[in-house]
């Protein structure tokens, strides 16, 4: 059954109704030219200006706001770069997050194992210092100054549905995000980066039916069973010439968890690179270097709840691959949306291109979900360059919603036909690993 018709209620509600309401609501201040641009038109015009044209000037967002019906010069939307026009594209932002927009379970059996598949991550955002009293950042001499903006998501890779959408200050740790503590459906699987690592939240999650792969922390204790407590890496390495391992384990010192520990050794430039991201890592985040994490590079170490019959060690391995569709995600927003970029030194503008165009890049994944999603094959970067292609169809398509709907009709037709991915034989990409896995267990 096709979603398009759900994806474009969102949108539609997103851009008039629910940007009107919050506008009430906030005191959203009125100018003599609301007749024509009015909130929800001013909300449409940065959208899918910057959805159009990640680095549009004022000029051809003029141009985008003809499209909706609002006849304005590029003075006009300068003018409305204000900070009350930042509060109401935060808040409208932050209301899109109530669609869950949902495709059918993507065609793979492994993942369907799962009630969900919830990937959870977070990318930051470099800004000017200017704006370190609204996002604060590291604090110190890094690239990244004193302000940044931290974005976590939340990302089902079952169904595609963006589940949740934090924005907080850079130099936040990921435990205070408001995605770690979300509610999962019962026979979840949880995936997160090791800034999410935290036993409790893991013994709470087990607690509650779901389940977690996760990577483990370089500087965490196990006991392997009638053995003595011991470091991560002195398991590893006593292995001795041994190319995986698993057995159920305690870990943690203080908190301990009952686990299957996971071991796999990777090949020696997988280890390379590994390295070079543990001190490129280190450096984005402000702390020292762990050389712990350094001799761990060699090691792939992973602990679960899952049993082995819901998930071997094999298919754990490629199914940890799958957060990378998360940071596939985030590269696609930077080098694609641009969305840490912009034409001004003004902050309020600033804050207002970011969050417009957050706001353009959910409607893309709200497409893509209703498009591709059901493919392990899909091509991310090629269905956002189809989607910036009609992205002025969009636009002209407002107030209409059976005309949006054929839009949204002919680029699911196009984003399923053409934004798929090349197999590859030398490196097979994760969803042909995971396709290989599905085939195997039939």
């Amino acid at each position: 059954m096709s979603i398009i018709p759900h994806v474009s209620d969102a949108m539609q509600t997103v851009l008039t109704t629910t940007t009107e309401t919050v506008a009430a609501t906030l005191g959203y201040v009125k100018r003599a030219d609301r007749a024509t641009f009015t909130p929800s038109t001013l909300v449409q015009t940065l959208v899918y200006g910057w959805l159009a044209n990640p680095t549009a000037s004022l000029g051809q967002l003029a141009q985008m706001a003809a499209r909706v019906g609002a006849t304005v010069s590029p003075q006009a939307i300068d003018r409305r770069f204000t900070l009350a026009t930042v509060d109401l594209l935060h808040h409208v932002l932050l209301a899109s997050m109530e669609y869950a927009i949902s495709a059918d379970p993507v065609a793979v059996s492994i993942l369907q194992r799962f009630t969900s598949v919830r990937i959870h991550d977070s990318t930051t955002i470099g800004l000017p210092d200017a704006l370190a009293t609204t996002y604060r950042g590291c604090g110190n001499a890094s690239a990244r100054g004193t302000a940044g903006l931290k974005c976590g998501v939340q990302l089902d890779l079952l169904t595609g549905t963006l589940c949740g959408i934090d924005l907080t200050d850079g130099r936040a740790s990921d435990q205070v995000l408001s995605v770690q503590r979300a509610p999962l459906p019962a026979g979840s699987l949880r995936l997160a980066d090791l800034g999410f690592y935290n036993i409790r939240i893991f013994r709470e999650l087990a607690a509650a039916e779901v389940y977690w792969l996760s990577r483990v922390q370089s500087h965490s204790r196990i006991r392997l069973p009638g053995q003595k407590e011991q470091s991560i890496l002195e398991v590893v390495t006593g292995l001795g010439d041994a190319d995986h391992w698993e057995g159920t384990v305690l870990v943690g010192s203080k908190e301990r968890l009952a686990a299957r520990l996971l071991v796999q050794r990777v090949p020696d430039a997988v280890a390379a690179q590994r390295r070079q991201r543990v001190q490129d890592e280190a450096h984005d985040k402000c702390r020292p270097v762990s050389n712990a994490a350094m001799d761990l590079a060699a090691w792939t170490v992973v602990i679960t709840n899952a049993p082995e019959d819901k998930l071997g060690l094999t298919e754990a391995m490629v199914l940890l691959k799958m957060r990378w569709q998360i940071e596939l995600l985030f590269k696609l927003w930077k080098s694609h949306g641009h969305v840490d970029e912009w034409r001004t030194k003004k902050p309020a503008r600033i804050l207002c291109e970011i969050y417009a165009k957050l706001l353009g890049l959910v409607f893309q994944q709200w497409i893509l979900v209703a498009s591709a999603w059901d493919t392990a094959e899909r091509s991310l970067f090629k269905a956002a360059q189809i989607v910036m292609a009609y992205a002025t169809d969009l636009a002209s398509s407002r107030g209409c919603r059976e005309q949006l709907e054929t839009v949204l009709t002919t680029l699911a037709s196009i984003i399923g036909r053409l934004a798929r991915v090349q197999k590859r034989q030398k490196r097979p990409s994760t969803a042909q690993r995971l396709l290989a896995l599905t085939a195997g267990s039939g």
